[in-house]
């Protein structure tokens, strides 16, 4: 079957001054998913104390989207090929309104398992049909600044949403949290049909599409750097508090204070690196190579809050830079299918997320939290390589 591309002409872009308010309301959206996604976290403990689970079974909560994630970015996004993106975003943000309620009145865990699947669909969805959506909104010139803040919503969910929520889930019970975000979701649905101009497919993304993307060596390339990268990251970070604990001998206060230091830096890295993503290469390169340089150096200076700080906040902002500059990396490896690429991203993202956790688990519990600091500072030096060696073609990635 022919993978030959023929794409529709685009609808007329909104001027610059009425895109942005579109753009925030795609942020706020992302802002809801990331938040609503990583909130048991802080939960996991009075969710399990509600339903008599222990902390393994409740940690189905955070395992779970992520999977679904993986399968749905491709297949809801060629179910809905021929829709409008605005339609399918406000239907998407109401789909994330239901599950946040569904957790809120959950009467059992199935319910609880129910909405996080519900959950996974739309991480999955949203993500690929809205991330990649700048371009549309406030024009080719402004990309790099709306991706930005398109991509803030990320780091902002674990610095402002999840701290937020927490603190509701102590005050009112851990349901009020969900429910306060099915009103968030809600809002964010409204505000979308408001200020979204119509969004008709530009590229149908149909199965053979995604079939050529994956022939094709930039494209390969991003996910070996993606399968790298994302392990490394997220088998370090996920144990970063029991490092911190164990070998920084940081209390309780201390470790979220750190926390609250990596995610600061973690924002202001996602706008320099959304400045930065479609100039050249070596920006994705030089953020791989300062997050390797932080996780190895922890283990030998991260035994003090002096040395642990800086390397912290190194950590963050280099984080911070990677998910927009992977992205742009895909779309402009496939310039003819942007909305594939992004499905591509999103689907190998999310896959690798639970890897990287399940990966750093097996290290933890074979050896220390030092342990897989070293392995995770490998794993991202070889990404860096990858993504220093690539093809040529992603020559601006």
């Amino acid at each position: 079957m022919s993978t030959t591309l023929h794409p529709t002409p685009p609808a007329t872009a909104p001027a610059p001054e009425r895109g942005w308010p579109a753009v925030l309301a795609v942020t706020t959206g992302i802002f809801a998913i990331v938040t609503t996604e990583i909130l048991p976290v802080g939960l996991l403990t009075p969710i399990g104390a509600t339903f008599r689970i222990s902390d393994g079974t409740a940690g189905l909560m955070m395992t779970l989207p992520g999977a679904v994630a993986a399968v749905a970015a491709p297949a809801v996004t060629v179910a809905v090929r021929r829709a409008d993106r605005r339609a399918v975003l406000c239907g998407l943000m109401l789909a994330l309104a239901l599950a946040d309620l569904l957790n809120a009145l959950a009467p059992g865990y199935w319910a609880v398992l129910t909405a996080r699947v519900v959950l996974g669909v739309v991480i999955g969805a949203f993500w690929s049909l809205g991330a990649g959506l700048a371009p549309r909104l406030v024009g080719a010139r402004r990309q790099g600044r709306a991706n930005s803040v398109i991509f803030s919503a990320v780091p902002l969910g674990s610095v402002l949403g999840v701290p937020a929520g927490v603190l509701l889930g102590h005050l009112a019970g851990w349901r009020a949290a969900f429910a306060a975000m099915a009103l968030l979701s809600l809002a964010v649905a409204a505000a979308l049909a408001v200020t979204l101009p119509p969004l008709p497919p530009q590229t149908p993304t149909r199965p053979a599409v995604l079939r050529g993307l994956l022939r094709t060596g930039p494209v390969l390339a991003g996910l070996a750097a993606t399968l790298l990268l994302v392990t490394a990251h997220f088998g370090t970070y996920t144990y970063v508090t029991p490092f911190l604990a164990d070998v920084t001998h940081a209390g309780p206060g201390a470790v979220s204070a750190l926390l609250l230091v990596y995610g600061v830096a973690g924002v202001a890295g996602n706008f320099a690196g959304g400045l930065r993503a479609g100039r050249s290469r070596a920006s994705l390169t030089l953020a791989i190579g300062l997050l390797a340089a932080a996780v190895l150096l922890l283990p030998a200076f991260g035994r003090s809050l002096a040395g642990a700080v800086p390397l912290l906040v190194v950590w963050g902002l280099a984080y911070g830079a990677v998910p927009v500059c992977v992205q742009s990396w895909f779309v402009r490896a496939a310039p003819q299918a942007p909305e594939a690429a992004t499905v591509v991203f999103t689907s190998s993202f999310q896959a690798t997320i639970s890897l990287g956790a399940l990966a750093g688990g097996a290290v933890v519990d074979a050896w220390s939290p030092s342990a897989v600091m070293v392995v995770g500072g490998c794993l991202a030096l070889a990404a860096a390589a990858v993504a220093q060696l690539a093809p040529r073609s992603v020559a601006t990635a």
